[in-house]
């Protein structure tokens, strides 16, 4: 067991289990006699974490034929751009700006196409999740897009918005961390590094009938969605260590038994450290507003710059690592990806409250 809770916000926390299963078979691999980071993209035996991985990622998802898996490189940022060049061609798309990540996704947008904003949650420094009747569509857009989680602000959407057009979303901070309606996105992408497993992979979910109306004349190949999808997201050498550790992750959930009992977890450990903030009578003070906080990324501020920094450094000497919030807003922050242990959460909300006693 790692002798130290990971609450950082990526890269971050990977399952125990995973770890050992890695480390049980770094030096022989599916009985190659090579480690997994020396074997060939185009060996069988991986060809076969490719194929399970794709599966395992449809089955937890709830997905059929009807939908791919590729996976890519260059982060969620790289699909910023890659979503407009592919589907943004004679028409608009709508941004629903809920944080930092959903503004660049816009900003790589309006280099390629004609945007429009659905909301702009800044006026109030992103602090709530807008209502489905607060999001204001342009006449005829050819996709939507929206950030699920905020990783920054610790805000998430409890709810899947209805679109006039197909749904894409930014999974990145909390894909499969409880059940949804996956079916509803046209497509969906992810990081790795926060809730899937290492960074240098990036997960990306789609529609076939939604790749079909890509625009083929995308000048780099690279940045064709179909590129990845006619060789099964090996046109290149992929982050095979990387891809490797994403598919025991998902091996992990499916014995853990699949979404509806992670969110269960994920309820849990949230709630410790909420009703710690809650109940410290703004001792603690949380960001987000309470029908928009995030199970993923608690963030909150105390009263001042100094507390905070003794907060952070007392917490490190108890063992709780990655509590400073992000560099552009400053305070704290917890993030407990589903790979945190509950007895980690539970932790960090005794030891909030024992802070609290010793200097409130």
């Amino acid at each position: 067991m790692s002798s130290v809770y990971n609450f950082y916000a990526g890269p971050a926390v990977i399952f125990d289990e995973v770890l050992r299963r890695a480390e049980e078979e770094f030096f022989d691999f599916a009985g190659t006699g090579m480690s997994v980071l020396e074997i060939s993209h185009r060996a069988k035996a991986f060809d076969r974490v490719m194929i399970e991985a794709e599966t395992n990622m449809k089955e937890l998802m709830g997905l059929g034929d009807d939908y791919r898996v590729l996976f890519l490189q260059g982060g969620a940022s790289t699909q910023f751009s890659m979503i407009p060049m592919n589907f943004l061609k004679n028409g608009r798309a709508d941004y629903i700006l809920t944080g930092s990540w959903s503004k660049k996704a816009l900003a790589e947008a309006k280099k390629i196409g004609d945007t429009s904003v659905a909301f702009d949650g800044g006026d109030g420094n992103f602090s709530r999740i807008p209502k489905q009747e607060e999001l204001m569509f342009s006449a005829d857009p050819v996709y939507v897009h929206m950030t699920t989680n905020n990783t920054i602000f610790g805000t998430e959407f409890n709810y899947i918005p209805d679109t006039p057009a197909p749904l894409i979303a930014d999974m990145s901070s909390d894909i499969l961390s409880k059940p949804l309606d996956f079916q509803r996105f046209a497509l969906i992408y992810a990081g790795a590094q926060k809730n899937l497993g290492p960074a240098g992979v990036t997960a990306v979910v789609i529609r076939r009938s939604f790749l079909e109306t890509a625009d083929q004349n995308v000048p780099a190949t690279m940045l064709k969605y179909a590129t990845h999808a006619e060789k099964n997201s090996l046109y290149n050498t992929p982050p095979v260590f990387s891809v490797y550790l994403l598919n025991l992750v998902l091996r992990h959930l499916k014995d853990l038994g699949g979404l509806p009992a992670i969110a269960e977890v994920n309820q849990r450990k949230a709630g410790y450290i909420y009703d710690a903030i809650d109940g410290s009578d703004g001792f603690y003070r949380g960001h987000a507003q309470k029908d928009s906080r995030s199970l993923m990324n608690i963030t909150f501020t105390m009263a001042n710059e100094e507390s905070e920094k003794k907060f952070v450094a007392e917490g490190e000497q108890e063992g709780f690592i990655g509590l400073k919030g992000h560099r552009s807003v400053g305070g704290l922050r917890a993030s407990v990806y589903n790979a945190m242990p509950e007895e980690g959460a539970k932790a960090l909300a005794d030891f909030m409250k024992e802070f609290m006693r010793k200097n409130g």
